[in-house]
């Protein structure tokens, strides 16, 4: 490994503070790169370097390696290990759109749960939870009971350091309140297990895929198809969704064109003709 990537790999594990994760990421990307030429990534040319990365086929596995020369470049860059900057242009990706599920079946879904005891009353109350309010599951998981005020709910732990209120639907309201009173805990998460510990990521992720098959993610999308399928204004959806900016909210304007070209192929006369 080239002294260069050894800085980078330490400027990512002790300044920056990445994950071990993202540090692993990374340093297998670059140390693929300079094992495959037995050079420095930073001798290398850009055409040398996009005739290596032609063997990714997959467009996403592309960015991803493209993602870490960049931030290989640019911290090469500022550290005057390169003269010039240097930055490779990513492959554009189809765009995917977000996996949701329809109201019925999630409230049919909701019917088979058996509320009999702690456990079941839990499972009913989050999913009817992120179904309402479409919280990421790292703020549904970080609830506390005081975050519930009335009809709305203060989502202090978002994404970003940003805080946001949104309402709470009195049925995922009222369903929460009947599972706190069965946890006969004085804790302060309102997500617990069964030892009245904060309930885990792991056990929320197999909490919907028992009961819905999907992710906890997928509800949160849910949640806003519903809205836009409603008639919603994108400008709510995103302060309701917590989005930074529009253009994340945007990815749900297919659920818009897709009943402006149901109601045109319904209502207009010309919808079904093909020649006049």
């Amino acid at each position: 490994m080239s002294g260069e990537l050894e800085a980078f790999i330490e400027y990512i594990t002790v300044i920056k503070a990445l994950s071990k994760k993202s540090v692993s990421a990374y340093k297998s990307d670059l140390k693929a790169l300079e094992d495959a030429l037995q050079k420095p990534i930073i001798e290398l040319d850009t055409t040398t370097l996009f005739t290596l990365l032609g063997r990714y086929k997959n467009k996403r596995t592309l960015n991803r390696k493209l993602s870490s020369i960049n931030a290989f470049f640019d911290f090469c860059y500022k550290s005057e290990f390169m003269e010039e900057k240097t930055k490779l242009k990513f492959s554009k990706t189809p765009k995917l759109l977000p996996k949701f599920l329809p109201y019925e079946k999630i409230r049919n879904a909701l019917e088979q749960i058996d509320r009999s005891s702690f456990v079941g009353l839990r499972d009913y109350a989050m999913i009817l939870f992120l179904y309402a309010t479409g919280t990421r599951i790292s703020e549904c998981l970080a609830l506390q009971k005081e975050d519930i005020e009335g009809e709305w709910l203060h989502i202090r732990h978002a994404k970003g350091e940003k805080e946001r209120i949104v309402p709470i639907a009195t049925v995922a309201k009222k369903a929460i309140d009947i599972y706190l009173s069965e946890t006969k805990s004085e804790k302060t998460f309102v997500w617990q297990n069964y030892r009245a510990e904060r309930l885990s990521r792991i056990s929320a992720y197999k909490i919907t895929q028992k009961h819905l098959g999907v992710s906890p993610h997928v509800l949160r999308h849910s949640y806003a198809t519903s809205l836009v399928a409603g008639g919603a204004d994108l400008r709510v959806v995103q302060e309701l969704l917590g989005h930074a900016s529009l253009l994340t909210t945007q990815i749900y304007t297919h659920i818009q064109k897709n009943d402006l070209k149901e109601t045109i192929e319904v209502c207009h006369p010309m919808a079904k003709l093909t020649q006049m």
